[in-house]
């Protein structure tokens, strides 16, 4: 029953979803993280957004400073030929939790190094969400969640100085 599944695979059979269409920025950590997990290390590569606007982090100087190389490119997890995330599943993300990308793991988040917005992003089927649910209860996450993982990401993508 379509229901029963996670938000994510329900989104899938709706429309592409944000595993199919981001370029999902990968904190050092976060390659480690990943590596460890799947004894692999051929899943990031370092490319320029594929949207200009997207460079445009006038809003948020960590992220300008430390995520963006000097050419322009960062380092953003492989996608197959047709968009898809290297990692994207029949049932959504392989990787457990705490091993996906602090950006995956952040969205329908938005963010700044100053701090999470009161706003969602409005990526997320919210006609597929069911009765009486809101959207955070949906993804099994809380804003507490949100919280560390900004915390950590923005801890990690200092580290990109060191690199």
């Amino acid at each position: 029953m379509t229901e029963d599944l996670f938000l994510c695979a329900r989104c899938s059979r709706h429309r592409k979803t944000c595993c199919q269409t981001s370029e999902v920025y990968t904190t050092p950590e976060d390659v480690q993280r990943i590596a460890h997990y799947t004894n692999h290390q051929d899943f990031t590569e370092y490319r320029a957004p594929d949207n200009a606007e997207y460079a445009d982090q006038d809003d948020d100087s960590a992220w300008q400073q430390y995520v963006f190389r000097s050419d322009g490119t960062r380092r953003v997890l492989r996608r197959e030929a047709d968009g898809d995330c290297t990692f994207l599943g029949e049932q959504g993300c392989r990787l457990p939790l705490e091993v996906r990308p602090l950006v995956c793991r952040l969205y329908p988040f938005q963010y700044t190094e100053a701090g999470i917005d009161h706003d969602l992003a409005d990526g997320c089927p919210l006609e597929l969400l069911r009765p009486g649910l809101g959207l955070l209860d949906e993804l099994e996450m809380t804003r507490g969640d949100a919280d560390r993982w900004h915390r950590q990401l923005y801890q990690e993508i200092r580290l990109e100085a060191l690199e």
